[in-house]
Formats: structure tokens, sequence, C-alpha cells
């Protein structure tokens, strides 16, 4: 009995996952909002005891993270987290892998461990929090601000163009790619519990205000005057359709998305664009990443794309099982002694 107890995986609540630290974020910081939707739905996504949960950081206000989830944590170092996150993984695969990144974190010094660990396809949990500036350092202008910013390194506005993180995920070729809002908590938490039940890399940007550096950086996606007519979200197999009265849709004219009117009876749900996340080629989800290029189009948020492939940790695992049967358990000391070695007198 005593050991079915310790397999057996407890009903958690939302204050499972709380920590005993006070929370110190700026009061109205939207981090808030998505550390109370990761607890709220990991009830849910966690399907194992949450000893078997891990967190990973690098550097920033989104790096804070780990240490207000009671589970186990690394605060690692500026942009390190996807290889910290991997070498855990690979290390033990039985543990749920999550990593809390901004965007200066993950897309600057860290952009090289991103493509890497989405090319493997490293069966990690990648939530970045993209506020398009650095917030920790004081206001500098960060690889998702746009042209022309005017921050405290950019006081002429900034001549940089801008990283698209969903873009840059399904360019390398990750296998879950997604987007939320922190100011809508319901689609974020749907958004968290399709990134947690997915098998490989699972890379999950959140739109996060930051309201002392950035104040308003999406306030046309969040404000309720303008958010319906600017934000579409993605639904699977369904038609594309956004507005304040559900009256516009997105219509594909060869590879070109155009805005169209179905409320004059010239067009109707029959002729759009209708989503297809487990499309086998990318071409259409990239289309989607940089619909709102243009302002005339509006903002996706919801599952861009998603595909199934053997993951990078599964590889290793399959691998090693492989040659043991193949050679027997080895003998390290053997590898280390045996070879081309030589003393020096």
């Amino acid at each position: 009995m005593a050991n079915n107890t310790e397999t057996t995986t407890p009903k958690y609540k939302a204050k499972d996952f709380s920590s005993d630290q006070d929370v110190r974020w700026c009061p109205g910081c939207g981090d808030y909002s998505i550390l109370a939707q990761v607890q709220r739905t990991f009830p849910e996504v966690i399907e194992t005891r949450k000893e078997n949960v891990v967190w990973i950081s690098g550097i920033g206000c989104s790096s804070r993270f780990p240490y207000y989830m009671d589970t186990y944590g690394f605060h690692g170092i500026h942009g390190r987290a996807p290889i910290l996150a991997s070498g855990v993984k690979i290390a033990n695969p039985d543990l749920s892998v999550w990593v809390a990144t901004g965007d200066g974190d993950l897309l600057s010094i860290g952009g090289n461990h991103f493509i890497h660990a989405c090319r493997k396809n490293v069966d990690i949990k990648v939530v970045l929090f993209n506020n398009r500036i650095y917030g920790l350092t004081k206001g500098q202008y960060s690889p998702t601000s746009e042209k022309g910013k005017v921050t405290k390194t950019t006081p002429f506005g900034s001549v940089d163009y801008p990283f698209n993180p969903i873009s840059l995920s399904l360019g390398s070729d990750a296998t879950f790619v997604a987007r939320s809002i922190d100011r809508n908590p319901k689609h974020m938490q749907e958004m968290i519990k399709r990134t947690g039940a997915h098998k490989g890399l699972a890379f999950l940007e959140i739109f996060q205000n930051c309201n002392i550096f950035n104040d308003g950086a999406f306030s046309v996606l969040t404000e309720k005057d303008t958010k319906d007519d600017h934000t579409l979200f993605l639904e699977n197999d369904k038609p594309m359709v956004f507005g304040k009265n559900q009256d516009k849709g997105i219509k594909l004219d060869g590879l070109k998305p155009i805005v169209v009117d179905i409320s004059n009876g010239k067009y109707s749900k029959d002729d759009l664009w209708v989503h297809n996340e487990f499309s086998v080629s990318p071409t259409h989800a990239i289309i989607l990443a940089h619909l709102d290029d243009n302002k005339d189009l509006p903002t996706p948020v919801g599952v861009f794309r998603q595909y199934f492939k053997e993951t990078y940790d599964g590889g290793i695992a399959n691998q090693i099982k492989y040659v043991k049967e193949k050679k027997g358990e080895g003998d390290l000391e053997k590898v280390l002694f045996g070879g081309n070695t030589w003393e020096v007198d």
C-alpha cells in the first residue's frame, strides 16, 4: 500500500503549485497573470507528481518564475535556459521540464540555444514572456522591440529590425508553436494545457505588458474598444473570422491574406481561409506569423502549427538501449584508459 501511495499522482489544486516565496514583480505586471494561469491549469496539465516537474529560467523579470512555483526549479544564467532544460530532460526523461524566459533572455544571447532546442525537438516546454523591452535592466530595447522604438539605449529610435518569435520557432522546426495574451486568462489557460500535452518541443509566446517601461505595447489587442477588430483567434478546421460583430474574415488570394466583409453577401464563411494546425507544410503557419506585419490585418493568437516526430531525448534513450543490447553495459575504465593513451615522463 505504501508503494502505491508513492506512485499515485495526488489530486492537486492551484495552491499546491504556489511556493512560500513573496512574489516580487512590479504592481500591475503581466507576469502575475501568467503565474496565476500556470498555477490554475497545472492540476490538469501535470500527469505526474509535482516532484517530477522542473522549471528552468535564465535572467530577467520572467526568470524569477521558478521561485514562485512549488516544484523543482533552476535559475540559470542569461540565455542558457533551453540548453539547461535540454540537459535535465536528457538526464531524466521522466521529468516534465518547463522553461520560463523573456524576449531579451531567449532571443538575444539565448538565440542559438533556442533554435537548436527547436531543431532537435527536445521534449521541453518553452514559455516566452514577450513584453518587447528589457525590463529588469530598466528599459533598453530588446530583440522584439519595434523599429523606431525610443528607449534608453535608442534615444532617437531603434534602427534595428525585430525578431518575430513565432516565425523564428517555425523556421527552426519547433513541433508546437502557439501564442496567447496576458490579459486573456481563459485563452492562456487553454494554450498552457495544449503546450503541456504536446510531446516534443512546445513553444508558447505570451504577449505580456510591462507597465513600467513599455506600457500599452499590446493595448490594441487588450482594450475593450479595439481588441475584437484586431485579434484573430485560431481554431483548427474553422474559418478565420474576427471582428466585434464577427463580420470580418481572412481570405487567401494565392498566398496573400486579405480581409473581407462577410456581412454584405459578397463573401461568406465558405470563402474564408480554414485553419489547419496539423498542416504538413509550415508555409501557411509562417504566413500567419507575419499577418500583423500589415496594420490592416489582425494579430493571430492560438496554435499556429503542431506536428509529431521523435524527440531528441527519446532518440538518445533508444540509442543507448540498442547499444547496450548489442554490446552490453560497457566499462568506463576501459574507455578512459583504452585506445590512444601515453605517459609523460
